[in-house]
């Protein structure tokens, strides 16, 4: 293809406007995936009726397990889409990981009485999926 002394080459196609994203950004995106799936196979688990989890006796937060899990289950399904959006670079995708972590650092904190130290876990990785995602910066808005 023939260019001209601006460095602008005649001819081509115009690309396709995509976003570059940051090291942040894609650590949101795969950390948001992972915990996606760790809350998948906590609400598989819990739907499952295996003797996995202990049920408590006088929380205030009382579901019962099968309801537990179905929320984990969908929460689960939906961070991992949001999570695979998040490599996009897109505004809405991280506004809406960032309320989707938020929403599953909520589900983990009242599923600590079941079973503590994935729960634990997984709030860790829902508070440095919303730290990425809130300072992690697209490299083409830069």
């Amino acid at each position: 293809m023939a260019s001209h002394a601006g460095g602008v080459q005649t001819g081509a196609a115009t690309p396709r406007a995509h976003h570059e994203v940051s090291g942040w950004l894609v650590f949101a995106a795969v950390m948001m995936i992972f915990g996606g799936l760790m809350t998948l196979f906590q609400g598989i688990s819990a739907i499952s009726n295996d003797r996995v989890f202990v049920a408590t006796q006088n929380y205030i937060f009382q579901f019962d397990l099968s309801g537990w899990g179905w929320v984990h289950m969908i929460l689960g399904i939906v961070l991992i889409v949001a999570g695979l959006a998040v490599f996009t670079g897109a505004m809405w995708a991280r506004v809406t990981g960032v309320v989707l972590a938020g929403l599953s650092l909520i589900a983990n904190f009242l599923w600590l009485p079941y079973y503590p130290v994935w729960a634990v876990v997984l709030l860790i990785v829902d508070g440095f999926v919303i730290w990425a995602l809130c300072t992690g910066s697209s490299r083409g808005t830069a």
